[in-house]
């Protein structure tokens, strides 16, 4: 199969690549390396600079690359920001994919599979979610991934274009032989920000907010091993090629851990004291998301190999480790 996955130079995107070409499928890769890296696309896949914005780019790649499917990470995914920059995130994430689904069309491409969130629920009224859990975004960037969700039904129903949509929570990690991983500027996320205070012992971890409704007042968090969620998104390819049925599924290990639980494992792993400051909440973040993924456990056949924390830590360590400036290296 002849992949194009947008957004293949970040970070999940990357790790996707990787998947696809163990998997033996052919990818090619659109990133306009706004927040991805050139150094993080595997060699083997090919590469095109540009933006989904750009229906046209896009529609070229699709014909003159013969793609069969499109993974599509391409969007921006910082909460805060996007509480913020409201616009920025509409345009981007939501004209991107009207774009991306137009050039599709156009081209004749039917299989789709989204990267969405978990911000999609909001405030959860019951915890662990479910596929049917009600959602309400508490955050533009959140409503910009359920409108997303929405076009991608309404574009089923009127062209025939199958998706599926991942609704995944916390992703953190890297790959094993820590050739790739996490590397923002800035660094919103709280694996890498801890690990990275580790490396430099410079004392300016921050945890954001004390006072939610959880066991010690940190926001509670369910993490996936960026591996695993990769090897998600290569079932859901399978899954559309084989029943062309659009769905909808978690991926989540059911089990949520604190900020302060997340910084416990770190000193662990990385055997230093992390020192942290606890400053004020964030705008847009919700206490606890926790995922319940049977659904896509049963139907995908998707089976979590790196769900203990202190090993999805110890793998981003490692990255950490031999990329100190990221991949500047």
């Amino acid at each position: 199969m002849r992949v194009l996955v947008t957004g293949g130079a970040g970070y999940i995107g990357s790790h996707t690549v990787l998947k696809l070409i163990e998997d033996g499928n052919e990818v090619v890769v659109l990133d306009n390396l706004v927040t991805g890296h050139k150094e993080a696309v595997n060699p083997q896949a090919k590469f095109y600079e540009g933006s989904v914005l750009d229906t046209n780019l896009v529609y070229d790649i699709l014909t003159k690359e013969k793609i069969d499917a499109v993974i599509h990470f391409a969007a921006y995914l910082l909460v805060g920001e996007s509480v913020e920059q409201p616009l920025k995130y509409y345009h981007n994430n939501v004209t991107g994919m009207i774009n991306l689904l137009e050039a599709m069309q156009k081209a004749n491409v039917k299989t789709l599979v989204f990267s969405s969130s978990a911000a999609t629920y909001g405030v959860p009224e019951k915890l662990p979610l479910t596929e049917k859990s009600p959602t309400n975004p508490i955050n533009p960037y959140g409503e910009t991934k359920l409108m997303m969700e929405k076009i991608m039904r309404w574009t089923d129903s009127a062209y025939g274009i199958k998706s599926i949509a991942l609704r995944y929570f916390n992703v953190a990690g890297a790959s094993l032989d820590a050739s790739i991983g996490e590397d923002h500027a800035p660094e919103t996320h709280l694996v890498p920000n801890i690990l990275l205070s580790a490396e430099k012992g410079d004392g300016k971890f921050t945890i954001f907010g004390d006072d939610y409704n959880t066991p010690d007042g940190t926001n509670v968090r369910d993490y996936v091993h960026v591996v695993d969620l990769a090897s998600a998104h290569v079932l859901a390819l399978h899954y559309l090629g084989k029943n062309r049925q659009s769905e909808i599924f978690n991926l989540g290990s059911a089990h949520g851990f604190s900020n302060l639980e997340i910084l416990k494992s770190a000193i662990k792993v990385t055997g230093i004291d992390i020192p942290y400051t606890m400053g004020p909440r964030r705008p847009g973040d919700p206490d606890s998301l926790v995922a319940d993924s049977t659904k896509a456990r049963t139907i995908l056949g998707w089976k979590p190999k790196y769900d203990n924390i202190d090993d999805i830590i110890a793998s981003a360590w490692k990255f950490v480790q031999t990329h100190p400036h990221g991949y500047q290296n």
